[in-house]
């Protein structure tokens, strides 16, 4: 069992208190221990990011480019080591975990090229012999809480822009996949990223949460996970003046309109739904169809579920992979059971996979349900697993209606061949990513991501948008005249 350090202060240290960590896919056998730290360790961590800072942000620009251009040289030298890990601790598929780990080093070249940019604006002023402009500066210490679904793209999102802009940052990734985020903050380190800009923090959140949560020297804090958390987390921040940017759950659908092509359709929506077990934050967990190609749509979707290939991650031949712990397998399989109870058809699945070696691992069947009703808590609540429920309706309207139907609004998609279908659908539907054509799942890191309603706050991640979380703007005005 290997023992992992922890980045502190530029330094990789252990405690004397420790955590394992477990593959998903056999959990009787740790694969690894990471240090439990106390309070104390916390708050040594904001001393290194408040004195890394203060130099931090009057770096060059450059150098900050510099440095993130040879982490995803470094990243992408040890993509296979990187996504042996990602697998391991999550339990996803190599494939999944390459494309995640190459995924990470394609966040920090381009907000590499990103702090080369201008930052600000030089706008008109009403005073004669007076130049105005805008500049935009770094907002200082930054929590970044990242989940265990996507271990190491998550935190490269967060932290790059963060960091490209001059802040520092305290990260505690997921006590169950911590080794991910600590191969991130090991390239960081590598490529020269100062001491202290960087720390990373694990242990039980119990434990520390009060020292994460409250140190005074947080300027903002960014957080992907549950809603119970993040709103908790909120709360905790109220009355205090700092930043909150929360990507938060989702219940994400795609309409099957009558005119769709349907074998592509099915395809597309196993892939979004099905994809490493449901485990995305954008993956589909519901399905409307159009009643007149409703049956043989079901058809369709059954036989391409039927074609996937349950096993673990490493296995190259696996399409479906465990979920990533035991408690979240019992949550998948409790939702399931409540399910059937409210009245839901299962079509295929429905319960633990437990053939073979898989009986010592988290494994789900990969479930389809049907008859399912807008008050079954199945079509509500999220669920986080390989779990898709479908329903019948009438026409476009009463699709994009049940497509709205939720107190979440992460992701949409919408497979037609009609041209003002498609438009009409983005124009109506209530979340921050909609597809036409293509999965709910999956998007550039230079393009804008986020929710509406319940899935996540009004800071948005990826792209240009992002500096609106982890920078400020100060306007100043220079008089030249006499």
């Amino acid at each position: 069992m290997r023992t992992q350090e922890i980045l502190s202060g530029g330094e990789w240290v252990t405690t004397g208190e420790w955590i394992d960590v477990h593959d998903p896919a056999d959990v009787r056998t740790p694969l690894a221990r990471i240090p439990a730290l106390a309070a104390k360790d916390v708050t040594r961590a904001y001393d290194h990011a408040e004195r890394a800072f203060t130099a931090w942000k009057r770096t060059s620009p450059f150098e900050r480019a510099r440095v993130f251009t040879q982490a995803a040289r470094l990243i992408r030298q040890r993509v296979d080591e990187i996504a042996a890990d990602v697998t391991a601790e999550n339990g996803k598929t190599l494939a999944e975990a390459r494309g995640e780990t190459l995924k990470a080093a394609d966040f920090f070249e381009y907000y590499a090229g990103l702090a080369r940019q201008g930052y600000g604006t030089l706008l008109h002023d009403a005073r004669p012999d007076t130049r105005t402009h805008t500049q935009r500066e770094p907002i200082g210490v930054i929590l970044v809480v990242s989940p265990w679904n996507d271990p190491l793209i998550t935190p490269a999102r967060k932290l790059a822009p963060l960091l490209a802009t001059g802040n520092a940052a305290v990260f505690k990734p997921a006590t169950e996949t911590p080794i991910s985020g600590l191969h991130l903050a090991r390239a960081l380190h590598d490529a020269g990223l100062p001491a202290g800009v960087l720390n990373v923090v694990t242990g039980r959140t119990a434990e520390i949460e009060e020292a994460l949560l409250d140190d005074h020297r947080i300027a903002g804090v960014t957080f992907t996970g549950s809603n119970a958390v993040g709103n908790r987390i909120r709360r905790r921040l109220a009355d205090r003046n700092v930043r909150f940017q929360g990507e938060l759950g989702g219940k994400n659908a795609s309409a099957v309109l009558r005119d769709a092509d349907l074998a592509f359709a099915a395809k597309s929506v196993v892939t979004a739904s099905f994809g490493q077990a449901g485990q995305r934050c954008t993956a589909t967990s519901r399905v409307v169809v159009e009643r007149p190609v409703y049956d043989e749509f079901i058809r369709l979707l059954v036989a391409e579920v039927g074609t996937l290939k349950a096993g673990p991650g490493g296995d190259p031949a696996t399409t479906l992979c465990p979920l990533s712990s035991p408690r979240q397998r019992d949550s998948v399989l409790a939702d399931l059971n409540k399910a059937v109870e409210e009245g839901a058809t299962v079509l295929t699945g429905g319960g633990a996979d437990t053939e073979g070696d898989r009986v010592h691992g988290c494994y789900v069947q990969p479930t389809v349900l049907a008859d399912v009703t807008p008050d079954m808590a199945i079509w509500r609540d999220e669920v986080f697993g390989p779990v898709l429920a479908v329903r019948r309706v009438d026409d476009f309207a009463q699709a994009v209606e049940a497509v709205n139907d939720s107190v979440y609004g992460l992701a949409a998609a919408v497979f037609t061949r009609d041209l003002a279908a498609a438009h009409r659908f983005a124009d109506e539907a209530e979340c921050g990513q909609v597809a036409v054509n293509t999965t709910t799942t999956g998007w550039d890191v230079h393009l804008p991501f986020g929710g509406f309603r319940d899935s996540g706050t009004a800071y948005k991640e990826q792209g240009e948008e992002v500096l609106r979380f982890s920078t400020r703007v100060k306007t100043v005005a220079v008089h030249f005249g006499a």
